[in-house]
């Protein structure tokens, strides 16, 4: 850490100079810091040294060849610069400026001749590359235009669930308050029967009168109208025999009997149920 702070304090004294140096921190991280800028500034400093000196290189070649050049038009055409005309002066500059564009190394026809090739092939690599780049950049559009139509397709559909949706949850809603309101009317029907059977009961209704007692009754009546059908059918039967007259007067009083009994039983039923019935007035049901 000493010979970085050294480094740094003599980079600091050559920047600065007869100026004071500002005030810092003095710690590990920044010495660390302020050695890396200074290995990086010397580096700058080498690097703009070598192409200071390249351009001087540069500069000196190019003035040996321009002063070998003017010697050799001096010598072979009797020629200077100062004695150009402005039409010559003008067409030197533009053979130089484009040298210059063309990066030659000197204006010799074949340097010009390689240049304007190099930079031929690149117009054509380029122009490639860029037929390349618009035929991507059209598939691109493509598919660009076909996912925006996707886009609105999806969009469009969405905009259909959704509407369906809010026409479903109306009807759910709708079904769900009518359920609610059977389900409370059913109850409310329930109590309204449960009051009235107590009410009734309460009045002195024999339990055989009910509801349930009634469709019994009901269903026992109609199981004894069902046993007399085919009584009657046989009794009809035995009424078209002709022979044996006495055998047959025994049948038909045996099947009389038995129409007889059974109608003497639904008879039976029906004052029953008669009897039963209490006498009309008015019940108050709440």
């Amino acid at each position: 850490m000493e010979k970085k702070l050294q480094r740094v304090t003599l980079w600091l004294k050559k920047i600065y100079g007869n100026r004071p140096i500002p005030q810092y921190e003095v710690n590990a991280r920044t010495v660390d810091i302020l050695y890396e800028l200074v290995e990086c500034n010397e580096a700058r400093d080498r690097d703009v040294s070598l192409l200071i000196e390249d351009m001087k290189q540069q500069a000196t070649e190019y003035e040996a060849e321009a002063n070998y050049l003017q010697g050799l038009l001096a010598e072979s055409l009797d020629l200077s610069l100062s004695s150009l005309s402005s039409e010559g002066t003008s067409y030197l500059n533009v053979l130089v400026n484009s040298a210059m564009t063309l990066e030659t190394k000197d204006t010799s026809l074949a340097s010009f001749f390689c240049a304007i090739n190099d930079m031929t092939s690149e117009l054509y690599a380029t122009e490639s590359k860029n037929r390349e780049m618009e035929l991507e950049l059209s598939n691109i559009r493509k598919k660009l235009t076909a996912a925006l139509m996707l886009e609105k397709r999806l969009e469009e559909d969405l905009k259909k669930t959704e509407e369906l949706l809010e026409v479903e949850k109306a009807k759910a809603d709708s079904r769900s308050q009518n359920l609610k309101f059977l389900k409370d009317k059913s109850e409310d029907l329930k109590i309204r029967i449960r009051a009235a059977e107590e009410q009734l009961a309460a009045t002195g209704l024999d339990q055989s009168l009910t509801h349930e007692s009634l469709v019994s009754l009901s269903q026992k009546l109609a199981g004894l109208q069902e046993e007399i059908v085919p009584l009657k059918k046989k009794l009809e039967s035995y009424l078209d025999l002709t022979p044996n007259p006495s055998l047959a007067r025994v049948k038909i009083e045996e099947v009389k009997r038995e129409l007889n009994a059974l109608e003497a039983e639904f008879s039976k039923q029906i004052d029953m149920l008669t009897l039963e019935m209490p006498e009309p007035r008015k019940l108050q049901f709440t």
